[in-house]
């Protein structure tokens, strides 16, 4: 076999070779097709709502402190409790108390009888006094017996006017040892509820030192910070709608009972209470919030139903020329019935799907029901 005859051969099996190693080119696939609700996203004309966000406070909140100093012999109340204005919540070792104000109460007994010895003495020398006058005018006596009946009376009406003083002054120390002995029963200044208790018996109580919180129950306010740009949005006495968290977003009928007229120089805000109306759920503490009208504005408003969750993300099916859906995250803003503010992430014009339920739509073809 001649050397070309042999390259031919190898050349031509190169060829085959070749030839069997090709395969087919295939075209790409079309996307699925997919039926589904379509609108194009437009801006309405839309309330333009200031939410401020607070915290609910008792409307009437009072720390109980001892008014003097001593052991704490009973505690008569505990946390939760319901207490009813006077109402005894614990009881201060009177001993001294009690002695001072027995004390007292003697000197205010010989105070008295004193007055009554003085008010004797003085009719006896007033009686006196007047017949020496009507004798003297006769010219019965001599001037020096009128001069001392008249110095006899003078002095019993002195006497009488010292033993007054002195029950005057006797009454006062009676009625201080009193409130001083009553000092040491801590009562309750309104009908509320405890809500702290900070000392246990044999604790030694000192003038100042809270012991106890009382709320009213009757009473709260919803306490939010307004931006000092959006207060000309609030006044006294306005209707303001506030939702608790807590009472499963349950709405509210607020009114502005007080705006305090200082602002917080760190967050250039003015606090502003709102008074609610009497529910049984309702402490302080609780999350709330409060929707203000500052007028109207244009929102770009979709369907909730156009709302697609992932996650802790929101997203919706936005389709392009080809009407090709593509999951886009969007930035939610506040919802309005069946239709949710989209604040970020879609153009006014862009046509998504309106409902997408449980279906996969990203990268299928949508055609419009």
């Amino acid at each position: 076999m001649s050397y070309t005859y042999r390259i031919s051969l190898v050349f031509a099996a190169a060829l085959a070779l070749a030839g069997c190693s090709r395969e087919p080119r295939t075209g790409s696939a079309a996307p699925e097709t997919a039926r589904a609700p379509v609108l194009v996203a437009q801006r309405v004309d839309a309330p333009d709502l200031l939410e401020a966000v607070g915290t609910v406070r008792a409307a009437q909140t009072s720390q109980l402190a001892a008014q003097t100093m001593g052991n704490i012999v009973e505690i008569r109340v505990h946390e939760g409790d319901r207490v009813q204005r006077g109402q005894v919540l614990a009881v201060i070792d009177d001993a001294q108390q009690r002695a001072a104000s027995d004390r007292t109460g003697a000197a205010g007994a010989r105070a008295q009888q004193e007055i009554a010895a003085a008010d004797s003495d003085f009719a006896l020398a007033e009686a006196t006094f007047k017949r020496y006058q009507m004798l003297y005018e006769r010219k019965s006596v001599s001037p020096q017996e009128f001069d001392e009946a008249k110095a006899r009376y003078q002095a019993a009406l002195a006497r009488r006017s010292m033993a007054q003083a002195g029950k005057a002054q006797a009454d006062a120390a009676v009625a201080q040892a009193r409130t001083a002995l009553d000092y040491t029963r801590i009562r309750a200044p309104f009908d509320g509820v405890i809500t702290e208790r900070r000392m246990d018996s044999g604790a030694l109580a000192s003038p100042g030192m809270p012991i106890f919180t009382v709320e009213d129950l009757r009473h709260y306010r919803l306490e939010v910070d307004v931006n000092e740009n959006d207060l000309q949005y609030v006044r006294l006495g306005q209707g303001l709608p506030v939702v608790i968290d807590a009472l499963q977003n349950a709405q509210l009928a607020g009114k502005v009972v007080q705006i305090v007229p200082a602002v917080d120089p760190a967050s250039r805000s003015f606090l502003v209470k709102i008074e609610l109306p009497g529910d049984s759920l309702l402490r302080s503490g609780l999350f709330g919030r409060v929707e203000i009208a500052r007028g109207r504005r244009p929102a770009l408003r979709i369907p909730q139903t156009a709302v697609v969750q992932r996650g802790q993300l929101q997203g919706v099916y936005v389709l392009d020329q080809n009407r090709i859906a593509s999951l886009r995250y969007v930035t939610l803003g506040k919802s309005s019935g069946q239709e949710v503010e989209i604040l970020a992430g879609l153009q006014e014009g862009e046509k998504l799907v309106s409902k997408s339920g449980e279906l996969e739509l990203n990268g299928k073809r949508i055609e419009a029901e």
